[in-house]
């Protein structure tokens, strides 16, 4: 029996698709800097996701865009 933290459990284990530190590491600047200071604990998935949203509202503007996921933030974390 091979040692680890899963315990006893009937689930099946997964591989990764991808290297999650691998994926943040290709998030563009200024993203990686709002994500610093984020609150919640953000995937590079859905902060890539949520970024180009944003950018695609804004217009193209890095601030607005921030100030749109610092608003999705808030929404989030105010929710019951």
């Amino acid at each position: 029996m091979i040692a680890s933290n899963l315990g006893q459990t009937g689930l099946r284990r997964r591989a990764r698709a991808a290297n999650p530190m691998a994926e943040y590491d290709r998030l563009p600047a200024e993203l990686r800097l709002w994500l610093a200071q984020a609150v919640l604990p953000w995937s590079a998935r859905s902060a890539r996701r949520a970024w180009s949203n944003a950018l695609r509202r804004t217009g193209g503007d890095p601030e607005a865009a921030r100030q749109h996921l610092s608003r999705i933030e808030a929404r989030q974390i105010s929710r019951p």
